[in-house]
């Protein structure tokens, strides 16, 4: 069996045991006050000469690409996040010493050039996988009176999660968009969707977030 069907097949016997028990139907919906949270779309991950870099989020790239006017036409605060060029390799990380691959190196953590933040736009510089771990990021949200965090970028299975499942904690309303997360791994990259939407986030399409962002105007009035 192909592992992608495998896969869906495991699912939906999970599902299944979380209707018939009744327990993570319930959504967090859309606030009234949200930000855009772009995670990691440096170029170290979205640039395949990069040993930790991947051609895979190119679609997710596309779909950040169609939210970020959205959301800048509503005012709403876009929050970028990378790893700090001054940072010393960790172990297990993607500045992990690769030969074959292009050298970590100050390009590698500067956002991709397709979604070049605007000057006054927000760029934290994490040193984990939570956007929130060590990070003023959660003071910034307070200041904007932000109850919904729009949650796109890579990769899903580590810093998309990771993130989300802090924006819980801190009693906002995850909203992963689809279309525009992705990882290195399909597999890991949908079970990672089917398991946080059951748990610690809602996910939604591109399509959905992009209503909810044209619909803001009335709502602010």
């Amino acid at each position: 069996m192909d592992p992608l069907e495998s896969l869906r097949a495991a699912m939906a016997a999970v599902d299944a045991y979380y209707k018939e028990r009744g327990i993570f139907q319930g959504r967090f919906g859309f606030g009234i006050s949200p930000a855009l949270v772009v995670i990691d779309m440096a170029c170290g991950w979205t640039d395949p000469a990069y040993a930790g870099g991947s051609a895979r989020l190119d679609n997710a790239i596309d779909a950040i690409r169609r939210l970020l006017p959205a959301a800048r036409a509503k005012q709403v605060p876009v929050i970028y996040t990378t790893s700090p060029p001054w940072q010393k390799p960790q172990v297990k990380s993607a500045m992990d010493f690769s030969p074959r691959f292009r050298a970590w190196d100050e390009r590698a953590c500067a956002i991709d050039e397709r979604l070049r933040p605007l000057p006054d736009e927000y760029v934290i510089y994490k040193e984990h996988a939570s956007a929130f771990a060590g990070t003023p990021l959660v003071g910034h949200l307070i200041a904007q009176r932000t109850d919904t965090l729009l949650i796109t970028g890579c990769s899903t299975s580590a810093c998309v999660r990771a993130t989300a499942t802090d924006a819980k904690s801190v009693q906002l309303k995850p909203i992963i968009v689809r279309e525009a997360v992705q990882d290195r791994s399909e597999i890991a990259h949908e079970w990672t969707l089917f398991d946080i939407q059951a748990r610690f986030a809602d996910v939604v399409s591109l399509d959905e977030a992009l209503a909810y962002l044209q619909g803001l105007a009335e709502r602010r009035g």
